[in-house]
């Protein structure tokens, strides 16, 4: 494993006004550079990258880290939005980041929630995508067959999304978030030995006020159990169709992930049409870029080069 924990200096946050969203992002790196978005996931933040960021700054790359909707100092710019937390919504944010930083196109990286809005981009959007990073491969939701059971030792490990479909799991994460956030982290990623300096730093993102609702929204709509946000639902048509990613990937497992097993290079094969490699990485569970930061990094700056 890496040696971690090094600079935990961040830059100052900065904000801007996207889409239905004013988003607080951090930017490292030359203003001019190639321009890397990465997207942190659930239940997550910016700090995901805190090492990840300065290795691609020093190679040049202009690095935006944003937090997503219901995270951090990210507010809604009207109250009366819903909180949504679908897959459509968190791509369309991504988009509106872009288009508000002036950034016509970028490599995009990313797992977990924020995998899922670079995956939704670069499927529908590919013009805007250069290049992908993408943690457990293809990301995108199939809502159509969320129902269909899987295996019991795969269904296990989901219990906190059908924990949040009741109104127990609801009152559960808003009275402990960062007991259940803590939790989550340490079955997830069983091979990290995060230290609670480490998990204190990034605790602070969930006291978003829309947290819990965008949170709880997320893991019902997913399985067709509320319904979406109007204004998302064009997008969500087409993300029914499972569109193919057409852009250059790498995507990558982690041996020890908690939440998903390694799958195969095949697994996802139909569903990537440009060239695309896919790697397993040993003793790494589900926060890949704060576990292994060089490696997440290296493989950005690998697609870039090509």
């Amino acid at each position: 494993m890496e040696n971690k924990h090094t600079n935990f200096a961040l830059p100052a946050s900065r904000n801007i006004c996207a889409g239905v969203l004013d988003i607080s992002y951090l930017e490292y790196g030359p203003v001019h550079g190639p321009v890397v978005l990465l997207m942190h996931g659930f239940p997550y933040d910016v700090h995901t990258y805190a090492e990840v960021a300065p290795i691609l700054a020093s190679a040049g790359c202009r690095v935006i880290v944003p937090y997503l909707r219901g995270y951090g100092p990210t507010r809604f710019l009207d109250p009366r939005t819903l909180r949504s937390g679908e897959q459509a919504a968190l791509g369309a944010d991504l988009l509106a980041l872009m288009d508000a930083l002036h950034v016509p196109s970028a490599v995009l990286a990313g797992y977990d929630w924020g995998g899922r809005a670079a995956c939704v981009v670069a499927a529908l959007w590919p013009e805007r995508c250069q290049a992908l990073v993408s943690f457990n491969s293809y990301n995108i939701q199939n809502i159509a067959t969320a129902l269909t059971p899987d295996t019991p030792s795969n269904e296990h490990r989901l219990w906190y999304q059908y924990y949040f479909h009741s109104e127990r799991g609801r009152a559960g994460l808003a009275n402990d978030r960062r007991g259940l956030i803590e939790l989550l982290w340490r079955l997830w990623s069983p091979t990290w030995n995060f230290d609670a300096s480490t998990f204190l730093r990034s605790a602070p993102a969930f006291d978003n006020p829309d947290f819990v609702d965008v949170v709880i929204h997320s893991y019902r709509h997913r399985f067709g159990l509320v319904a979406g946000d109007p204004a998302y639902a064009a997008i969500e048509a087409r993300l029914a169709q499972s569109p193919v990613i057409t852009v250059p990937t790498i995507t990558f497992d982690g041996g020890d992930d908690g939440v998903r097993s390694p799958s195969s290079p095949a697994a996802h094969a139909k569903r990537f049409s440009g060239k695309r490699e896919h790697r397993v990485v040993p003793g790494v569970g589900h926060n890949m870029p704060q576990e292994v930061p060089s490696v997440f990094a290296n493989a950005i700056l690998e697609l870039m080069e090509r």
